[in-house]
């Protein structure tokens, strides 16, 4: 089983990254943010997790106002540091853990935590301005970092957001699925964001120090009284953009209700306070009533899906599927803009090298291979965008994963009707009178 090793509370201020890449760590406005986090590379190189599963928010980076979600899971294998507008920072991607993300985004899904899952995206200094601090990145192999990460973004710019108690409970809800994780990991949960700054208006460089100290005693000895806090109280407290500590609430939602401070250390040099702790389950659980409910809480996830794999000839859809074929996936849904399919009606091997397609992703694309694709992983809904591109109906996309003709599949309805999504199939040849 997976195991909950630790936490890190960090502020993530750009401020952070800005000070690694200029080199500040003799500097003497600098250094005390180098000085805080020594202790935090002490515990995890003394640790060594394996995963940390970091809680963040994007600063309207790669995720935008066009689609603004509460709680999104990262389910990739790879990220990137993001341009957020001068260049990326000279950082290296770090590896995802796939495995434990998908087991994750089952389980909060199974407990009611109506989630949005992401891949493909590069994140930004909510994510990896604590992360390069506390991490060697300089490693050799296809994975520079000592391990590997969970990104769990957080919308908390776009009101409403979610509250401390909703963030608590899903941090109850997080150590549930990892601790079910069947694999032997360990796991350390870092909470970033805060403490104390306001970015905006009038009020901006507003901070409170006394109120940041209150706020870490609570956090560490009385958690529960902080999830009365409104939002507004947060921003009255703290600041405006200070609200998104409710962040750290998912942390401490994850770890037992004692817990032990193992380091704290807060400076403010300018904007925000930033701050960073360490902490560690405070009593050990019962090996015997854990197991029990570990393997209840599993018994759960697979609930909604049990029986469904002896269904024949049924491929569901699932973060797996999605993440390992996402490849093809994600070059088929490029048929949706004209000057794509125009490509790829002209030249299509020019666009499977864009993609990046291996030899049987060009193939099952090249033939026409239906079935073959939703074998693969491919969902049925960009099948019936290729069909539209290529003016083949969805009914002959049906009667071809049924291994039948068209004029055997369509014995079986109670009409012959031909359809397809596409817009010009009014003049498909298809659907033109037969004389």
């Amino acid at each position: 089983m997976a195991n909950i090793i630790g936490a890190i509370a960090s502020s993530h201020t750009p401020t952070i990254g800005f000070a690694l890449d200029a080199n500040k760590q003799h500097d003497a406005v600098w250094a005390p943010i180098f000085k805080a986090y020594e202790p935090v590379q002490q515990w995890l190189a003394e640790k060594k997790p394996d995963v940390l599963l970091m809680i963040f928010n994007d600063h309207v980076t790669s995720f935008f106002f066009d689609h603004y979600s509460a709680f999104a899971l990262g389910i990739g294998n790879e990220y990137k540091p993001a341009d957020e507008g001068g260049g990326a920072r000279d950082l290296p991607a770090i590896a995802g853990h796939t495995g434990l993300a998908q087991h994750i985004g089952q389980s909060l899904m199974a407990d009611e935590f109506d989630m949005s899952f992401f891949q493909d995206k590069p994140l930004d200094h909510g994510c990896f301005s604590p992360l390069s601090i506390m991490w060697p990145h300089d490693g050799a192999g296809p994975n520079p970092w000592p391990g590997s990460i969970v990104p769990l973004q957080v919308g908390v710019l776009q009101f409403p957001v979610p509250s401390g108690r909703r963030c608590y409970k899903l941090g109850q809800a997080l150590r549930r699925a990892i601790e079910s994780f069947p694999e032997e990991l360990n796991v350390a949960i870092v909470a970033t964001g805060g403490l104390s700054h306001q970015v905006h208006g009038e009020r901006a460089g507003f901070n409170n120090t006394e109120w940041d100290s209150r706020f870490l005693d609570m956090f560490e000895s009385d958690p529960e009284a902080l999830l009365d806090l409104t939002h507004a109280d947060f921003a009255r407290l703290g600041g405006w953009e200070s609200a998104e500590v409710v962040m750290w609430m998912i942390m401490r939602g994850a770890m037992a209700g004692k817990i032990d401070c193992l380091h704290r250390q807060y400076y403010l040099p300018s904007m925000t306070g930033i701050a960073v702790s360490i902490y560690e389950n405070a009593v050990p659980v019962d090996p015997a009533l854990h197991r029990r409910a570990v393997e209840r809480h599993r018994e759960h996830i697979a609930h909604q899906t049990k029986g469904a794999e002896e269904l024949e000839g049924t491929y569901p859809f699932t973060l797996e599927t999605s993440s390992r074929a996402y490849r093809i996936n994600k070059y088929l849904h490029q048929l949706i803009k004209p000057e794509f399919r125009a490509r790829f009606k002209e030249a299509p091997e020019a666009t499977y090298d864009e993609a990046g397609l291996t030899d049987d992703e060009r193939r099952l694309v090249s033939q026409r291979d239906w079935q073959g694709m939703i074998r693969y992983g491919v969902i049925f809904f960009l099948l019936e965008k290729l069909g539209a591109a290529v003016g083949v109906s969805n009914l002959h996309i049906y009667a071809a994963m049924r291994g039948e003709t068209l004029e055997e599949f369509q014995k079986t309805r109670n009409t012959k009707a031909l359809y397809s999504v596409g817009g010009a199939a009014k003049d498909a040849d298809w659907n033109k009178p037969k004389p």
